[in-house]
């Protein structure tokens, strides 16, 4: 029974003083990510920076709701969930929500930057960022709908 504490003494310690950094860090580097794609207007007629900044979005959305949340349950034992069934289900909405459209960001920049700098103007013409608003808003619903 001693080992079982021990390993969850350490948990507790690793979630306290790793994760918190991770989670200062990471909202952070999102923050700083969006006023750079945010200050510049080159970055903000650019189609591959709106899908960077949709996808800092995302990743501060997914660490506020699933990291925040791991570190007050398993660092502090507060735990939200059990007392809001609202809650219980939003984060986990939230949480797969914000993953899928972040890694679903990250596609669409590869192709969007694919298409860019391709040689064929046929295919550098699905490079705007009219095109980057609503590839986002369908790729949005549709993981809405998943």
């Amino acid at each position: 029974m001693s080992t079982i504490m021990s390993f969850a003494f350490v948990s507790k310690l690793l979630t306290q003083y790793l994760f918190i950094p991770i989670l200062i860090c990471g909202i952070f580097g999102g923050c700083f990510n969006l006023l750079v794609f945010l200050s510049l207007r080159t970055f903000r007629e650019n189609s591959c920076a709106f899908y960077l900044i949709v996808m800092s979005l995302a990743n501060i959305g997914s660490l506020l709701t699933g990291l925040f949340w791991r570190i007050m349950n398993y660092g502090f034992e507060i735990d939200w969930t059990s007392s809001s069934i609202f809650y219980c289900k939003f984060r986990i909405f939230c949480i797969q929500q914000c993953t899928l459209l972040s890694f679903t960001c990250v596609c669409l920049a590869i192709i969007d930057q694919f298409l860019a700098t391709s040689g064929n103007l046929r295919w550098r013409q699905w490079s705007c960022s009219k095109m980057a608003h609503r590839l986002v808003f369908i790729f949005n619903c549709l993981w809405l709908g998943y």
